[in-house]
C-alpha cells in the first residue's frame, strides 16, 4: 500500500460523460477518461482493507487492492497481469459492469465516495493494449477438442480459458459476428464494437476458431469433439400479452438495439423493416438497463419525446435499508441516457395498447397506488422487461452449460465468472 492516508486527502473523481448536447448527436462512447496522473491519484485512494469487500462482491474475484496499488506506483504492466489473472476481458467489464465492487467498498460505507474501481480497471486494460503488454500467446495443444455454442461473454471466456490450457476450441454462433449481447444488445455509446473486434482478432491469433452464421440444434451437436459447452444465453424476451399487442409500433427492446448496432456496422434494412424512433413519441416499458439503452438510442434517432414507465414503486434515493452495505443497493439509478432527456414514472401497470387503423396511438396504464387509469400517448413502445431462460434438452455428461443459459438473465460479469467455472469443470472431466 503506497499511500496509507490518500483516502483522507484525495476525493473521488470520476471521468464523467461527454456533454449532452454533443453526445446525443452520435453513437460514440459517452464516458470520458482521466489523465494518467489523476488516474494514479484515484488508485491511491484504495485503503487495502484487511477484509477487501470489493473482492468479496466481485463475481470474478478480482484482486482490486493489488492492482490499485500497482497503478498508484505506475506499474501498469504488473497491474494488468494481476487483473488479467481473474478477468479475461476487463475492457468489457470496465465499460458495462455495474461495479458491484464499488458498492461494497469501505469508502462507500464511510463517506459515500468509493474508489473508482471500474474506471481504473478500464484504464489498466487500455494502457496494456496501447503499450503492447497484450500479445497473442499460442498454446501447445493436447489433441482434445471442445465445441462452444454461443459467442457471448460466457462462451468467449470458456473458449479463452480452455484454449490457454491446450484444448482446441471451436465456437459456433448463429450471428454474423461474435460478442452476443455485447455486440447486439449493448449500444455503441456504452461499448464501441471496435473494442470487441480488437479482442476477437487476438483470440483468433491465439488459435480459437469461430464458426459464425452457424445455428446449432442442441439435440444434434456437431460431431468430433470431446466436450461441449452451451452458452446460448437467456435471449427470449418477456412479452406483455395485453390487448393491442399486435399493433404496429410495439417492439421488443432488442429489435431496436440489435438493429441499430447492425446499422452502425454497415448493414442496411428495407424502410418497412426499419425500427426507428425519429419524430416518434416513445414509451419504454421496463426500468432496467435495457430500458435505459432504449432511451439513449431513441434520443439519438431523433425521438419527439421519451417516457420510461416501471410497474415497481420508485426506489429510494441514495440509501435503501432493505439492501444495506455491503450488498448491492437497490436505489434510484440515473444513467447517462436518463440525463439526455427522458421522463420517468413508476407504479404504472400497462392495461392495453390503443391504436387506430392498426397502428399504435397510446398505452392505457393503471396507477398501482391509486387505481387511476390514464392513456399515455405513444407512437412507439419498446418492451424492456428482461429475458427468460430457455429450456434445454437432456444432456449427456460431456455437455456443460454456462452463463445466462445456466443461471437465467444476469450480468455480463456473472456470465464471465460462470464461463471460468465451466472451463474448470470441462478440464476436470477431460482429465479423468
Amino acid at each position: 500500500m503506497g499511500d496509507s492516508k490518500a483516502f483522507l486527502a484525495v476525493p473521488r473523481q470520476e471521468a464523467g460523460y461527454r456533454p449532452v448536447h454533443e453526445r446525443i448527436t452520435d453513437f460514440g462512447e459517452v464516458e470520458q477518461t482521466l489523465n494518467t496522473n489523476d488516474r494514479r491519484r484515484q488508485a491511491s485512494r484504495c485503503m487495502d482493507c484487511g477484509v477487501p469487500f470489493c473482492h468479496w462482491a466481485c463475481p470474478l474475484g478480482n484482486k482490486q487492492p493489488e492492482w490499485q496499488d500497482a497503478v498508484y506506483k505506475g506499474k501498469w504492466k504488473e497491474a494488468y497481469e494481476i487483473l488479467a489473472s481473474t478477468c479475461d476481458f476487463p475492457e468489457f467489464t470496465g465499460r458495462v459492469c455495474p461495479a458491484l465492487c464499488e458498492k461494497s467498498c469501505v469508502l462507500k460505507l464511510s463517506c459515500d465516495e468509493p474508489v473508482t474501481i471500474r474506471e481504473n480497471e478500464a484504464a489498466i486494460v487500455e494502457v496494456a493494449f496501447k503499450e503492447g503488454y497484450i500479445q497473442p500467446s499460442v498454446p501447445v495443444y493436447n489433441g482434445q477438442r471442445v465445441a462452444v455454442v454461443g459467442a457471448g461473454p460466457a462462451g468467449l471466456v470458456v473458449a479463452n480459458q480452455l484454449n490457454q490450457r491446450g484444448y482446441q476450441v471451436v465456437i459456433f454462433d448463429k450471428a454474423e459476428a461474435p460478442g452476443g449481447l455485447l455486440r447486439f444488445g449493448i449500444p455503441n455509446f456504452k461499448l464501441n464494437k471496435n473494442i470487441i473486434d480488437r479482442r476477437m482478432e487476438l483470440l483468433e491469433k491465439e488459435g480459437i476458431v469461430f464458426q459464425m452464421n452457424t445455428p446449432i440444434d442442441l439435440k444434434r451437436l456437431p460431431k468430433g469433439f470431446d466436450a461441449y459447452c452451451l452458452c446460448t444465453g437467456a435471449e427470449v424476451p418477456r412479452d406483455l400479452v395485453i390487448p393491442g399487442r399486435d399493433l404496429k409500433g410495439v417492439y421488443f427492446a432488442l429489435e431496436l438495439l440489435s438493429q441499430q448496432n447492425r446499422v452502425l456496422a454497415g448493414e442496411t434494412f428495407e424502410k418497412e423493416a426499419l425500427v426507428h424512433a425519429k419524430g416518434k413519441k416513445v414509451v419504454v416499458i421496463g426500468g432496467g438497463d435495457t430500458g435505459s439503452d432504449c432511451i439513449g438510442t431513441s434520443i439519438r434517432q431523433g425521438a419527439a419525446s421519451v417516457l420510461q414507465i416501471e410497474i415497481m414503486p420508485k426506489p429510494p434515493i441514495d440509501h435503501n435499508e432493505a439492501t444495506p452495505w455491503p450488498s448491492y443497493p437497490q436505489v434510484l439509478k440515473t444513467s447517462s441516457s436518463h440525463e439526455e432527456g427522458c421522463t420517468r414514472r413508476w407504479s404504472l401497470a400497462s392495461q392495453q395498447f390503443i391504436g387506430k387503423e392498426g397502428r399504435l396511438t397510446g398505452v392505457e396504464v393503471e396507477d398501482q397506488l391509486t387505481g387511476r387509469k390514464e392513456v399515455l400517448e405513444a407512437d412507439m413502445v419498446f418492451l424492456a422487461m428482461g429475458y427468460t431462460q430457455a429450456a434445454l434438452p437432456d444432456l449427456p455428461e460431456n455437455v456443460f452449460v454456462a452463463g445466462d443459459a445456466a443461471t437465467g438473465a444476469s450480468l455480463v460479469v456473472r456470465a464471465m465468472a460462470g464461463g471460468r467455472e465451466a472451463a474448470k469443470a470441462i478440464q476436470a472431466y477431460l482429465q479423468r
